[in-house]
């Protein structure tokens, strides 16, 4: 769980190296790793770095599945022979490895609907940790695939993405001065392609990202007035037919829960990338005054009690509003 390290063209890099007969269709589907990744809180360049070890590199020679399935991480093949799961396009079938990766990684509610055909047969949790994806290492002989060092394979692969990135020419723009800016960016873009997040503030080879729909908190605004840079460090066009700057949340009237569990984690910041503060709820009832987005829940909620330095937010999915 967590935020992809690798973008995506160190990702088509990488790919394109190692298979210099890939597909265009699979260089163009490698965003939506990221994407679907970020929607449920995985990381997206683990699950692609996994694809490149179940696809022979997108080759598909002597794996179990073909290209046409849009089964890029061979789900459904438990016995030699078997041709495994198939879906209707690529997004699909990235948003299914995705749901199965959660169903190892996480215990945390799924966001979109679930069309993984085998979430249900996974112990939610079992597999945290990448290399625990492998039978023979999973401390409880869980996991996705019985080959030894499963997971370490699948982490080499990952260093070698992110070590092969290609360098490329500097696009017009993307050393720009940014200045300091205080805010939130609404995201509403609903095309099919959704929208570009850059690791500079410039078009170019440099989409880390894609987003549909979502606030996020905004650091700064490059000089031509384009770019928001966000607190990720990524940029978004400014653009309003795209996105609409908002200088605070939009207001929320408090309400009151009930935790039913005794350990549930109380947060720093609305995410599981964010420390524990070491506290707990327990179980009662307790006064939310503002909810955000954030990995590894639907919704996260700010506790009245850390209203002030707002460094006190619970998963609102083990919690029930009353």
């Amino acid at each position: 769980m967590g935020d992809a390290v690798a973008n995506a063209e160190q990702m088509r890099e990488y790919i394109k190296k190692k298979n210099t007969c890939v597909a265009q269709s699979v260089l163009d589907m490698v965003p939506l790793y990221l994407s679907e990744g970020i929607a449920e809180g995985v990381r997206g360049d683990i699950a692609f770095a996994q694809s490149c070890l179940e696809t022979g590199n997108f080759g598909f020679s002597q794996s179990a599945v073909a290209l046409e399935q849009n089964n890029f991480c061979g789900m459904g093949v438990t016995a030699n022979g078997m041709k495994g799961n198939s879906f209707s396009t690529p997004q699909l079938g990235i948003r299914a490895q995705i749901q199965h990766l959660k169903a190892y990684a996480s215990t945390a509610a799924l966001v979109n609907e679930n069309i993984d055909p085998r979430f249900q047969y996974v112990i939610r949790g079992s597999a945290k940790y990448v290399e625990w994806l492998g039978i023979q290492e999973n401390p409880q002989g869980k996991g996705w695939a019985a080959g030894a060092g499963y997971g370490s394979k699948i982490l080499t692969i990952l260093k070698n993405i992110i070590g092969e990135a290609g360098t490329g020419s500097i696009a017009e723009g993307a050393d720009q001065t940014i200045q300091p800016m205080s805010g939130y960016v609404k995201v509403f873009y609903k095309g099919k392609d959704g929208l570009n997040v850059r690791t500079a503030p410039c078009m170019g080879n440099n989409v880390s990202q894609v987003v549909y729909d979502g606030i996020y908190t905004v650091v700064g605004i490059s000089a031509d007035g384009q770019w928001y840079k966000l607190k990720s460090g990524l940029f978004i066009t400014a653009g309003k037919d795209y996105v609409q700057f908002m200088e605070s949340l939009p207001s929320l009237s408090s309400y009151m829960v009930k935790v039913t569990i005794s350990d549930l984690n109380i947060r720093k910041g609305p995410g599981t990338n964010h420390d524990k503060t070491g506290d707990f709820t327990g179980k009662g009832v307790f006064t939310i005054v503002e909810e955000a987005e954030g990995q590894g829940a639907t919704k996260w909620g700010l506790l009245k009690s850390y209203q002030k330095n707002r460094n006190g937010w619970i998963s609102l999915d083990y919690a029930i509003r009353v």
